[in-house]
């Protein structure tokens, strides 16, 4: 029987689990949003955001990436052009995210060479998210409040740099922007039931984490002939 399942994955992977290499480590950094109340900067962070990521690193040049991110949204129309800071609005909210997708590397990335490694980086895949779906709430004053949790799904694209520290430890630096399928992260497109929206209602909301990892890498030298 334990012939019989070492068969099988090499039969699925092309090669046995244990000759690959994999990191894992933690994501450490800071958010912003994009969307309709407050400042319209692309990359400003103002709150915190931490998680966990996870590769397989199948070639060179390619590998499987797993992530978790935690990340605080806000924002503040105090911030914005005059016609928001008239308007008055701000909101807080979070996101729980898990990614799935595919980190492809400009360099060759070689964990086992001698010489310190180095390369530029892109990542992309699916990825889905819970928040709290929002409103403005007539009877708090107009402020905008909470009235249910909801997942959505949001498509990634991130840039990074890392670099090899040591034998097993690989650190980055990455900017990645998630363009989200709901405009309602800030209370601006709620539900009808809930409320009435305001803003460009033709936009969906973006998120932004801009932060560090730090991994721990192990495993054999891969053969890259399989793919």
């Amino acid at each position: 029987m334990r012939y019989l399942a070492s068969f099988v994955l090499i039969l699925f992977f092309g090669q046995t689990i244990n000759s690959q290499t994999y990191e894992v480590g933690l994501m450490l950094g800071g958010s912003n949003y994009i969307g309709d109340i407050g400042s319209s900067y692309y990359i400003a962070p103002n709150a915190l955001a931490i998680g966990a990521i996870g590769k397989w690193n199948r070639s060179k040049r390619h590998a499987f990436r797993a992530s978790f991110l935690y990340a605080n949204i806000k924002s503040n129309d105090a911030n914005g052009d005059d016609r928001r800071v008239q308007r008055g609005f701000s909101f807080n909210n979070s996101v729980k995210e898990f990614s799935l997708g595919l980190e492809f590397n400009f360099w060759d990335w070689y964990l086992y060479d001698s010489q310190p490694q180095f390369t530029p980086y892109l990542y992309t895949g699916l990825t889905g998210f819970n928040y709290s779906a929002k409103a403005v709430d007539p009877n708090n004053g107009n402020q905008i409040s909470s009235y249910s949790e909801k997942w959505n799904a949001s498509i990634p694209m991130v840039v990074g740099i890392k670099k090899t520290i040591g034998r097993h430890w690989v650190l980055g630096a990455e900017i990645g922007a998630r363009y989200t399928f709901t405009d309602n992260l800030d209370g601006s497109d709620p539900d009808s039931a809930f409320g009435t929206g305001f803003g460009n209602l033709d936009n969906n909301d973006w998120y932004v984490f801009t932060g560090i990892t730090l991994s721990y890498t192990w495993g054999r030298i891969p053969c890259y002939c399989a793919f």
